[in-house]
């Protein structure tokens, strides 16, 4: 899981770009327009307060396959992107708390894996260079004293145990106005978290606990339909088709059923989608926990024997996500394919962009080199490049090629947006 810094571009497949280009190129010269779009409905609909999004460029569609509201991995992003990540911090956090001088962090409580425990470090660091004074309390119950951090980006930080007062939480000597959540609640809502009186961002109803990709991507699909009308545009270009299984047990074989009849109906639509486009490409599946990340609890299939004779090593690997928790809702979603490839050796790669607030502050590739374009990249073995520069998530230039870097990297910015514009409704309909 290294983290070279960035030298190049990664290469996309010319023989199947053609429909992406010319999305790009719409995007290009509807610029304004889309950026009209964009702040009137954050006007209307307030961002959550940081995500990373994962999205699949085929060639012939680009979307988003999973979105994340409490997201790792900021010391994957480029140090050249973390003035506009310490800008957009700053006025997140004064619109959700106008008077916050202290921040606490709650993060995830496997603090021990070190890859996380960098990212950890680096928000708290990009908080702290926005002008809050930031400590990290712990829900871990086997922590009883501070203890170093172990943050490579953040040597000198500390993991806390936290203390509740009252409707407050925080430590003995610190009384934060903020609570900032870097925990996807897996597990639920712990009683120390719950009917605080301090603003917490997120919600902790975006959560795992109530949260589902299902619901994600039908409002991502709506946010689609209007984007699409606004620019002309195909919007199955960028959309996913999905079904849902609700009651499903992979160890007793009970609910595959639905999955059957459901990958039945959306790979003989996949197809029809595919024969009126000319796209040559098989068709393909991802059947994933309705809920949870990691990568866990994600397969790939091209057809539905796939499904009906699955053995066992697979059905135990998907009857649990993080925490053990056990899988009974599923996602099954459209495989998108990636065309990007990565170095010499062609590994395979999908770009993450991050947003912090409504602005797009970066992203890095992730690339798997043992994995292949159809595949989940999210598996032990994948690295992490970040993207070469910031400006071109936020600045095309229309003097280049509608592919070039800059207009590549906006186009992912402004899908990733959409994604984010569908998470914002999610939190809007938990105070509406």
């Amino acid at each position: 899981m290294a983290r070279p810094e960035p030298t190049t571009l990664p290469l996309l497949d010319r023989q199947v770009h053609g429909p992406v280009q010319r999305l790009e190129a719409t995007l290009l010269a509807q610029q304004s327009t889309i950026e009209y779009w964009f702040r009137r409905q954050w006007q209307h609909t307030r961002p959550p307060l940081y995500a990373s999004v994962d999205l699949r460029n085929a060639g012939f569609k680009l979307a988003p396959v999973d979105t994340n509201l409490f997201p790792a991995g900021f010391n994957n992003l480029a140090p050249d992107c973390h003035p506009l990540c310490v800008q957009a911090m700053r006025q997140a956090i004064e619109r959700s708390c106008p008077t916050a001088s202290r921040v606490l962090i709650v993060p995830e409580s496997h603090t021990r894996n070190p890859y996380y425990l960098d990212s950890l470090g680096t928000l708290a660091g990009l908080v702290a260079q926005a002008g809050f004074e930031v400590r990290i309390g712990s829900l871990r119950p086997d922590l009883t004293a501070p203890t170093p951090l172990g943050s490579r980006t953040a040597p000198h930080l500390l993991l806390e145990p936290l203390m509740r007062r009252g409707n407050r939480i925080g430590m003995a000597d610190f009384d934060p106005c903020l609570v900032l959540l870097n925990n996807d609640l897996s597990g639920g809502l712990p009683t120390l978290l719950q009917n605080l009186e301090q603003t917490v961002i997120p919600p902790p109803g975006l959560g795992w606990t109530h949260r589902s990709k299902s619901h994600h991507f039908d409002l991502y699909a709506e946010v689609t339909e209007e984007f699409a009308d606004l620019v002309g545009l195909d919007p199955w270009l960028i959309t996913p088709e999905s079904r849902y299984c609700g009651q499903v047990d992979f160890q007793k074989r009970e609910g595959l059923e639905c999955l059957e009849a459901n990958g039945r109906a959306l790979l003989a639509q996949i197809e029809d989608r595919y024969a009126e486009r000319g796209i040559a490409h098989p068709p393909f599946l991802i059947i994933k926990a309705d809920a949870g990340t990691y990568g866990m609890g994600i397969m790939s299939v091209r057809s539905v024997d796939e499904i009906t004779q699955i053995n066992r090593k697979t059905r135990t690997k998907m009857s649990a996500a993080k925490e053990g928790l056990p899988v009974s809702r599923v996602l099954i979603q459209e495989g998108i394919p990636t065309a990007e490839t990565w170095g010499g050796d062609g590994a395979v790669a999908e770009p993450v962009v991050y947003m912090i607030d409504a602005t797009v502050v970066g992203g890095f590739y992730r690339v798997h080199a043992q994995r292949g374009p159809m595949e989940n990249l999210n598996a032990p073995g994948m690295e992490f490049h970040p993207l070469p520069f910031c400006e071109p998530c936020i600045c095309p230039d229309r003097n280049r090629e509608p592919d070039a870097g800059p207009n590549r990297f906006y186009t992912y910015g402004v899908i990733a947006r959409l994604a984010l514009l569908a998470a914002a409704r999610e939190m809007a309909e938990l105070n509406p």
